[in-house]
């Protein structure tokens, strides 16, 4: 397929989201369900809840079909920013929920079960060490990183999806890639981690179709 008929099916498509025809969307979820996942899941660190934001992004994609313009590329950027939103609310949502439980009475210790999931990883203390660095971050700073560095997003493609000048995706990157050599330093005694540093901020390119 060359250029021309590349631009003319992704318009097509656009044309198809937007009029919202329900087989277009299937084949928007078939493409991009698996990048979704993957971004939510780089922002929460929970697989239950990327799975919950796979679900809300696509409906939340349809109730935003109307705003799809027939002209432009790949609607992978698109998808991205809308998981992002949905993310962020779903996080308040979280942190208001947790603050209300909290203010009950509490009559009996309810088990914690992240030690027991800790267990099954092999390489625990590096999770721990990449849960650290990735914790010192603003939330504006992993949502940039989650974009450009793992979903392989260009800096326009993540300021359209972001909503922000390329100037700011920029500058958010250079601050979280600082703040994440800084807090990805080996524990005292430990020399072995330079690798493994470089391993856990290298770009997964899912495809930008």
């Amino acid at each position: 397929m060359n250029q021309g008929e590349h631009q003319a099916r992704l318009r097509a498509l656009r044309v198809r989201i937007r009029d919202g025809d329900a087989d277009a969307f299937g084949e928007l979820f078939d493409a991009y369900a698996r990048s979704v996942y993957n971004h939510a899941y780089r922002l929460t660190g929970d697989w239950s809840a990327a799975e919950d934001a796979v679900s809300l992004t696509f409906l939340e994609a349809w109730r935003l079909r109307g705003r799809v313009d027939e002209d432009g590329g790949s609607l992978r950027p698109w998808l991205l920013g809308v998981a992002t939103n949905v993310t962020r609310n779903a996080r308040r949502a979280t942190r208001r929920h947790a603050a209300a439980v909290a203010r009950l009475p509490r009559d009996e210790t309810v088990a914690d079960f992240a030690d027991e999931v800790a267990e099954r990883i092999d390489d625990k203390e590096q999770l721990a060490l990449v849960r650290k660095a990735l914790n010192a971050l603003r939330r504006p700073e992993r949502e940039v990183l989650a974009l450009c560095v793992w979903s392989g997003l260009g800096y326009a493609a993540a300021a359209e999806a972001l909503g922000i000048p390329v100037g700011t995706v920029r500058s958010r990157l250079s601050r979280a890639r600082t703040k994440l050599a800084k807090h990805m330093e080996p524990p005292a005694g430990r020399g072995q981690m330079r690798d493994d540093r470089t391993t856990a901020v290298r770009p997964i390119r899912e495809g930008n179709r």
